[in-house]
């Protein structure tokens, strides 16, 4: 009687729940793999100019690099499966190594000049973004790379051994861990950043590679650290590229996309979700021609 569709309609208003938070995480994974290999492209892009003044990405040679990025970390996640933890490992020292080097480079040289504490930890500047008081919004980006990264670790619960143990420990010491990291990276950055409207004109719209060229004072020092940071962008295009894919397996396996059976394929050769992966990397390169028109 009543508890029959009680019931049914507790387990309906579940499904549908389910369905539609499946689909915000699938998207979720989606853009935001895109904003990192297209992040990578456009830095990259910068990079370059930093070094050679004369050179500026055009839009279609930027995106041409934005499919460049996409198909190595796509050749990787399916060629190089068996070696993604040795990857995640070097990741992890890498950054680590990274982090000490660029402290200390900009400590020492910070040939922009130096800020006071007060400015370092507090200053806030809205005059050069032309949003007024919605410039905020821009400070939450990293905070949405922090919770997406938080997030994409259930995508890999089926491929970790002890998920049960091992899952909620990396989720919950990616917290302090990248909360540390990311103090002794943003501090010193901080501390020596020159003016901030020479900042807004920095070239492809990428402020890192110039500040570590002006802090450093000169491009081939600039150069050195930028180096660095990209090794730690291909290290993280590869990680968000292999979980944004096990996210679409698993929404795909759930039966909750069109041709889901497609998607939820696993190659036999080199036991990844191939076309899950295929399906990723053709979304991120069609987002990709938007920048053509914008």
């Amino acid at each position: 009687g009543p508890y029959y569709w009680t019931f049914q309609i507790s387990h309906s208003n579940k499904t549908t729940l389910s369905f539609v938070n499946a689909w915000i995480w699938l998207i979720g994974n989606w853009t935001i793999t895109l904003s990192v290999n297209f992040g990578f492209a456009s830095m990259l892009a910068a990079t370059i100019s930093i070094y050679h003044p004369t050179w500026s990405a055009s839009n279609w040679q930027l995106l041409l690099i934005f499919y460049a990025v996409c198909l190595t970390s796509l050749v990787i996640c399916i060629f190089a499966n068996d070696h993604l933890p040795l990857v995640d490992t070097l990741c992890a020292s890498w950054t680590l190594l990274t982090i000490l080097i660029i402290l200390i480079a900009l400590s020492v040289t910070a040939d922009a000049g130096r800020h006071s504490p007060s400015y370092t930890l507090s200053h806030y500047d809205k005059s050069f973004a032309g949003w007024g008081n919605f410039t905020f919004f821009i400070g939450l980006l990293p905070a949405a790379y922090t919770f997406s990264g938080i997030g994409m670790i259930t995508s890999m619960a089926e491929e970790c051994a002890d998920p049960e143990v091992k899952v909620p420990r990396a989720i919950a010491l990616s917290v302090p861990v990248g909360g540390m990291a990311g103090l002794f990276f943003i501090i010193p950055i901080c501390a020596t950043l020159p003016p901030l409207q020479d900042i807004i004109t920095a070239p492809a719209g990428q402020a890192l590679p110039y500040i570590l060229a002006r802090v450093m004072g000169s491009p081939a020092g600039g150069l050195g650290l930028i180096s660095l940071v990209l090794v730690i962008t291909v290290f993280c295009s590869i990680s968000i590229t292999v979980a944004a894919s096990r996210a679409t397996w698993a929404v795909a396996r759930d039966d909750a996309v069109p041709l889901a059976r497609l998607w939820a394929r696993i190659d036999e050769r080199w036991g990844v979700p191939i076309w899950a992966l295929g399906l990723l990397t053709g979304i991120q390169m069609l987002l990709g021609l938007i920048n053509l028109g914008s």
